[in-house]
């Protein structure tokens, strides 16, 4: 071994333990903190940044068309501000803001907003862009923190804020000779939460100098979380504090752009509400570089849970996710909040079997009270037909609630515990997810089309001096037996009318009926409990007459005990 060989191995072997590679992230001394007091009572200021954070962090960009048709669900969604794009970065993000405004494809409501560094020629070539547009966000950024300003440009505190206020300059410039748009100005102090406070805090003010904003044309500061380093409650208190000691706060609008790098950026973006934002950046479904952007339609569906408008139209969610899904190439998780295939899924029996009382007891006109769901599920667009999925782990209360969701059966308490041991076992053997049409096929297999030994052919009643009187043919395996009997309804009848033939070694134990829709055509359904050896057997039968319902159910209890 060389001696080169030698000593990068004892180097190699001197570092640090990985853990003592990272340092906690330090606190903000704000002992009289007011967040953790806080609610949010409104909805933010909403920026959609797909069509630029989002778009740039995928392995194919979006085609301008795909781009079209996203600005155009994002307008449909209800988004005010827009990022499309860093048109000094690519010929294809320029033409496509052109055509957005050449087209005038921009609603009047709606303000389309661009990045750009700060740097002389991507300011004016992103002005060249914007010709002509009614509203525009220009949003201003440079790197600030101090490992950038270290590692990546060597430069000073002094020489960073120098950038900043030189492209400003540069913007209020371009913006004074083109007064036909009415422009706002927008700047991002990059990796603030990784900047000194005090900082970040001067380069701001530096650039608010610049352009002078008042509180009828107000400045956006925004406030990154670039790389998602701490706690949320840090984040927090870094917000209350730049707000606390910005001047001319009146003036200004503090916008937050949290990235998801611990996978608290949604935590830390609500807190951030609490300590004083009044404005977020964000995507659909949280697409963007690494692990992604705030997520938007969580923090806004968290919003609508607790009863808070969010300003954002998501009651057709499932065609949110279709577009996203297509025009991205991206897949939002099955148990993404809200849009995850089985969001509003339950596999547990114990959920399964609340979830369906709370659904049989939730007032339309009432506050939701469903449990194990925090929203009502219509209400985003999804359907209550795949809430509950059935496996071996699941209970009596998932097949109940899929029978009778799927197809109106709504079978009784006791037989529904039967119905589940059936399943538990019949899914125990599959070793995998039962969907609702199995579970109505195992229904049918084990209750409606038992029919040997014992089959109805025949079947009359008729109300006799208070009693009824029926007459009935059944059949007995090949034999065919002529049944007549008295009783004091149909059922009573029939079950005396088999003890007359040798078919009565039986109790009765529990009788209920339904109807599976409604007017004149809808069937019937019935459920019988019969007692025979010491134990209780379940039957049912269906028929668009109620009595023959009730006598199929007979034989279906006695075919299941025989």
């Amino acid at each position: 071994m060389s001696t080169t060989q030698h000593n990068s191995i004892e180097k190699v072997g001197a570092q640090l333990p990985p853990n003592q590679k990272y340092r906690p992230f330090p606190p903000v001394h704000l002992p009289d903190r007011t967040w953790p007091d806080k609610q949010i009572t409104e909805a933010p200021i909403w920026c959609s940044v797909d069509l630029r954070d989002g778009n740039q962090a995928l392995a194919i960009p979006m085609s301008v068309e795909e781009k079209l048709e996203m600005f155009q669900l994002l307008v449909e969604i209800g988004f005010k501000e827009i990022e499309i794009g860093f048109p000094s970065a690519s010929q294809i993000e320029f033409d496509f803001c052109r055509r957005l405004i050449d087209e005038n494809r921009v609603p009047d409501d709606v303000t389309v907003q661009v990045l750009v560094q700060a740097r002389e020629e991507l300011i004016r070539r992103s002005f060249e862009a914007l010709q002509g547009a009614k509203r525009a966000i220009v949003h201003l950024y440079n790197s600030t923190n101090p490992a950038q300003r270290k590692i990546v440009f060597g430069m000073s505190k002094e020489e960073i804020q120098e950038i900043a206020v030189r492209g400003a300059s540069l913007i209020r410039q371009l913006a004074d000779e083109n007064p036909q748009t009415q422009w706002v100005m927008e700047y991002s102090p990059e990796s603030f939460v990784l900047t000194e406070l005090e900082f970040s805090l001067q380069v701001c003010e530096a650039v608010a100098a610049v352009w002078k904003p008042t509180p009828d044309n107000k400045i956006i500061l925004n406030l990154p979380t670039t790389v998602e380093s701490s706690t949320p409650n840090i984040h927090a208190d870094q917000i209350e504090w730049f707000g606390r000691h910005l001047s001319n706060h009146d003036s200004a609008i503090l916008s937050l752009h949290t990235h998801n790098d611990r996978g608290t950026g949604i935590a830390a973006t609500e807190l951030a509400l609490l300590a004083g934002a009044q404005r977020v950046e964000g995507t659909l479904f949280g697409n963007g570089e690494r692990t992604g952007n705030l997520d938007i339609v969580t923090v806004a569906l968290n919003l609508f849970s607790q009863g808070v408008d969010p300003k954002l139209d998501f009651s057709d969610l499932p065609r949110v996710r279709e577009v996203y899904e297509r025009t991205t190439r991206m897949e939002v998780p099955p148990r993404a909040p809200y849009a995850g295939d089985l969001t509003f899924t339950a596999f547990s029996g114990s959920h399964q079997d609340a979830i369906n009382k709370g659904f049989a007891a939730q007032d339309p006109n009432g506050v939701w009270e469903v449990p194990y769901l925090p929203i009502d599920p219509k209400d985003i667009g999804r359907t209550y037909e795949a809430i509950i999925r059935y496996n071996s782990q699941s209970g009596k209360g998932g097949v109940a609630f899929l029978l009778e969701q799927n197809y109106g059966f709504d079978l009784p308490k006791a037989m529904r515990v039967e119905f589940g041991k059936i399943m538990n076992a019949y899914a125990d053997k599959l070793g995998r997810e039962i969907g609702a049409e199995e579970i109505y096929g195992e229904f049918r297999r084990e209750y409606l089309e038992r029919k040997s030994p014992l089959s109805l052919e025949f079947f009359r009643s008729q109300e006799d001096e208070n009693l009824t009187q029926i007459s009935a043919k059944i059949r007995r395996d090949s034999e065919m037996l002529e049944l007549k009997g008295r009783g004091n309804g149909p059922i009573d009848a029939f079950v005396s009318a088999l003890g007359s033939v040798g078919i009565g070694d039986f109790a009765f134990k529990s009788y209920a009926e339904h109807s599976l829709g409604s007017g004149a055509g809808s069937q019937a359904a019935a459920y019988v409990a019969v007692e025979k050896g010491g134990a209780t057997f379940w039957g049912a039968g269906v028929d668009s007459s109620i009595e023959r319902a009730s006598i199929k159910a007979v034989l279906s209890a006695l075919n299941r005990a025989i």
